[in-house]
């Protein structure tokens, strides 16, 4: 019986990356670690072509455990099914790459329970540092986790925990889809928000939309939540008389889908009988009607920023805790047409 051999593959090592790429084995480790932006473009660009033409796999763990470094970020999201969190969740990914970290993505799945289980999971992954985008309900945990390493919270503020905070301008993009609809001739308004559950960018949304109408005496204002009760709530405003031109303000993407479709169900001519500002920016937006008018998030910047802030603790940065408020652009379709008061 003959017997069949089977190749073994060598396993190709930096010298190899460095050989090829004529360049230096320190070179190689800066591109795979996190000094890559040391090296010139020529140099980096070469180290590159060379690892996909070996099919170089650095061993990251090995490399952890050598430094006592794990190169690991970890992010504990809310909701995955979000678009929202899909979004930054991209740009947090994209700026992890770009300096040689890998991201740990844990979904709570607004389960408290699951919560507590992903901070010890993310914990005895070693993480280096944690973005975090929940209510925080296991604040205990999370003081402690941030004791060890450094955390920042986006979109969200969780009280009592000193981080940084990156996430939308509410206060000014509420006054923007307000001036927005007023100058469009639109007098009553109906905002549309999920359950504020302690949610903080939620509660600044709402508190931002009574403050703000308060100001504006030509113009009328009340809030609903979505769930069982947002269809009469719906019909109900629709069949108001007297007041004006009116228009939905939704609070987010999930918000505008709910009430996008419950309009479709009452029969409402879109957007005829009705106009819509939609706080988040879609894909789908512009497929409906004569499209949606967005105010549209920068969640890439807001993911990448998150992860820069991370980075600048990481590396020592000793300044106090900081705020970064982005502002949303205001993207006009045909849900806002202009209207005779």
């Amino acid at each position: 019986m003959n017997s069949i051999s089977t190749p073994t593959r060598t396993r190709v090592t930096m010298n190899d990356v460095a050989d090829l790429a004529g360049v230096s084995k320190a070179s190689v480790s800066r591109f795979i670690g996190e000094d890559r932006q040391l090296l010139s473009e020529s140099i980096a660009r070469r180290i590159e072509q060379a690892i996909d033409t070996l099919g170089y796999r650095p061993n990251q763990m090995a490399r952890g455990l050598k430094r006592g470094r794990t190169r690991l970020i970890g992010m504990l999201v809310a909701d995955i099914r979000n678009p929202y969190s899909i979004a930054v969740m991209h740009g947090v990914e994209t700026a992890c790459r770009k300096h040689g970290y890998s991201l740990v993505v844990c979904n709570t799945d607004r389960d408290h329970e699951q919560e507590r289980l992903h901070l010890q999971a993310l914990r005895s992954y070693n993480i280096e540092g944690l973005i975090v985008n929940t209510l925080g309900h296991h604040l205990g945990e999370l003081r402690e986790l941030h004791s060890e390493l450094p955390m920042v919270l986006v979109d969200r503020k969780v009280d009592e925990l000193e981080s940084d905070l990156v996430g939308l301008d509410n206060v000014a993009t509420v006054a923007q889809a307000l001036d927005h609809l007023q100058q469009a001739g639109y007098r009553d308004i109906l905002m549309v928000t999920e359950p504020q559950d302690g949610t903080s960018s939620r509660v600044e949304r709402v508190d931002a939309f009574s403050a703000n109408l308060a100001n504006r005496p030509d113009m009328r204002g009340q809030v609903c939540e979505t769930g069982e009760t947002l269809h009469s709530a719906l019909r109900t405003f629709l069949d108001q008389h007297g007041h004006g031109p009116k228009a939905l303000f939704t609070g987010n993407g999930i918000a505008t889908l709910s009430t996008t479709r419950l309009l479709h169900e009452l029969g409402c001519h879109l957007f005829d009988d009705i106009g819509l500002i939609a706080l988040d920016e879609l894909d789908w937006y512009p497929l409906v009607g004569s499209g949606i008018t967005s105010l549209a998030q920068p969640t890439h910047d807001i993911g990448v920023t998150a992860f820069e802030c991370l980075l600048s603790r990481l590396r020592g940065d000793p300044e106090p805790v900081r705020v970064y408020d982005f502002p949303a652009q205001l993207i006009v379709r045909g849900s806002t047409r202009r209207r005779r008061s």
